[in-house]
């Protein structure tokens, strides 16, 4: 008999080990490029928080970024250390609207023109929607280079040169954790620090 609460003993410790020791595994490597890529494109529902430096000619700044995408309306939010400043960006396509930390609120042209003289560049804002999930804007025509396990490694795309340095486990599957975009004198760095969708 105490043979047997013995042996019930070690059993019921390796399974309690067993269980503590056990994690969610990671997405699954290797999944067609050709899976991954339509369904992220066609993802209309994302929070994105993170930091981002910019560096544009002589001028550069940093900010916390906040993003929210709700079908083909990109909410951002950037806001400088300290709350010194900031601006609320709203684009759906068609239309782009900023907001300043003044309270000034900007729609299109004057809007494009704001943003432009506040980051020292003119961001691509309907591309940006699909490239920080890590793939190409399907509007216009990029070069891509995948890495080992089917994400994007790097891709060249009107004008931008977009590198992905890494990658996060987000509900089972990977998303951007560290972005690089360049183009002529602009250097943009993103940092994720979370996703939610």
């Amino acid at each position: 008999m105490r043979g047997i609460l013995r042996l019930a003993c070690v059993l019921m410790v390796g399974t309690l080990c067993a269980c503590a020791t056990v994690r969610a595994p990671p997405p699954a490597a290797g999944q067609a490029w050709d899976v991954r890529r339509p369904q992220l494109q066609a993802r209309e529902h994302f929070d994105l928080k993170g930091r981002v430096a910019v560096a544009a000619g002589n001028e550069g700044f940093n900010a916390r970024l906040l993003w929210r995408q709700t079908g083909t309306r990109s909410n951002v939010a950037l806001d400088s250390p300290l709350g010194a400043g900031g601006v609320q960006i709203t684009a759906d396509g068609t239309s782009l609207s900023v907001v300043t930390s003044k309270g000034d609120h900007l729609d299109n042209e004057a809007a494009r023109s704001e943003l432009a003289t506040r980051l020292g560049f003119d961001p691509p804002i309907g591309s940006l929607r699909f490239w920080v999930l890590g793939v190409p804007d399907p509007a216009t025509p990029a070069q891509q280079t995948l890495d080992n396990q089917q994400r994007l490694a790097s891709l060249q795309q009107d004008g931008w040169q977009v590198v992905y340095d890494g990658y996060m486990s987000v509900n089972g599957e990977w998303l951007p954790s560290r972005v690089t975009l360049q183009r002529a004198g602009v250097r943009v760095r993103l940092v994720v620090d979370g996703w939610t969708s």
